[in-house]
């Protein structure tokens, strides 16, 4: 197995999964703003294995896993590996998904969501909640390993209503995942609160002490590149991803950029459009248009006239209604 978590260069950094957020299309936006220097790995949204493995349910869920050609040429183009993210409690589900739908000639690495804190997903013993149940998630980690010849990772959390963190990673190194990557948060505190870096370096201790061979990354509540390496050199870990920050700036990665607030609006309003016109070319009614409000808060902002504008843009439903606003508000878009 060739294990890339080995091969880049610390601080790594990585773009996090999320769902309804890093499709295909938003992956390629930020790709193409992207400098090879600062990011290395890009995750796709998270899919369930129960999901996958069900005859009704697979064809409502593997559009998590679509590449795009023009994506994918981006990947090779800048050397980023794409993982892709799946999440379930079942070993036997997990094994018949990864090897029937992971491929390796698509995908360099298979990562195991152990740390959502959604409710409805808790419930069902999956992603934040296997850190009560540390011997199924080792039997997850084992069963994964044994479907792919791919790295398998490992993200997570640092507890469920209160930090674990120690006994935790402990557990997860016992199978050793390929690398982890330590979201500083509990399940219980879902986003709120700070992310606790003394949490995440208390985990890359563990680490050091059992298997300091395998990568060890945090992420939470980090806004820039430079953040992130001052945080990784601070905390001694070998990278840092990067998730909530893009929504604070969608051009992070890219250090040559001044910063959100000081881009003119032309760009921002290009880059609106961009988003716009190849969600809907790539996923059609596919996907509901409506998703793309959470964008077009990012690029509505920091430029005379962004809130109002914003309240406007809000309100389309199709893609020809947002060309219709940007031509009544003469923006730039194509």
């Amino acid at each position: 197995m060739n294990n890339f978590w080995n091969d880049i260069k610390s601080p790594g950094i990585a773009l996090a999964p999320m769902e309804d957020v890093t499709d295909t299309v938003f992956r390629q936006i930020l790709l193409e703003t992207a400098q090879s220097k600062n990011l290395q790995v890009v995750f796709t949204e998270f899919i369930s294995t129960d999901g996958l493995c069900h005859p009704i349910g697979h064809d409502k869920v593997i559009h998590r896993f679509l590449i795009s050609d023009e994506e994918r040429k981006l990947l090779k183009e800048k050397n980023v590996k794409i993982v892709a993210q799946v999440w379930g409690k079942n070993p036997d589900k997990f094994s018949e998904a990864i090897s029937k739908y992971v491929d390796p000639e698509v995908f360099d690495g298979v990562d195991i969501n152990m740390g959502c804190p959604v409710a409805k997903i808790v419930k069902q013993g999956g992603c934040s909640a296997l850190i009560g149940t540390p011997e199924i998630a080792k039997e997850l980690v084992l069963a994964a390993k044994a479907a792919t010849k791919l790295p398998v990772s490992v993200k997570t959390r640092t507890g469920i209503t209160k930090h674990k963190t120690e006994e935790w990673i402990s557990h997860l190194l016992e199978v050793e995942p390929a690398a982890i990557t330590l979201h500083g948060r509990t399940q219980k505190q879902q986003s709120e609160g700070l992310a606790s870096w003394e949490e995440i370096a208390k985990g890359a201790r563990v680490r050091d002490q059992l298997k300091p061979h395998i990568p060890f990354w945090g992420n939470g509540d980090v806004r820039s590149i430079e953040q992130a390496h001052q945080l990784c050199e601070e905390h001694q870990l070998d990278g840092a991803m990067i998730g909530r920050g893009v929504f604070h700036n969608p051009w992070i990665f890219n250090t040559d950029l001044l910063g959100e607030n000081v881009l003119p609006p032309e760009e921002k309003i290009a880059l609106l459009w961009r988003h716009a016109s190849l969600y809907t070319s790539y996923w059609g009614s596919q996907k509901n248009f409506l998703t793309l409000r959470r964008f077009f808060k990012i690029y509505a902002q920091g430029f005379p006239g962004a809130n109002a504008f914003r309240s406007e843009i809000m309100q389309t439903k199709k893609l020809e209604e947002v060309r219709a606003l940007l031509e009544k508000h003469e923006l730039f878009f194509d």
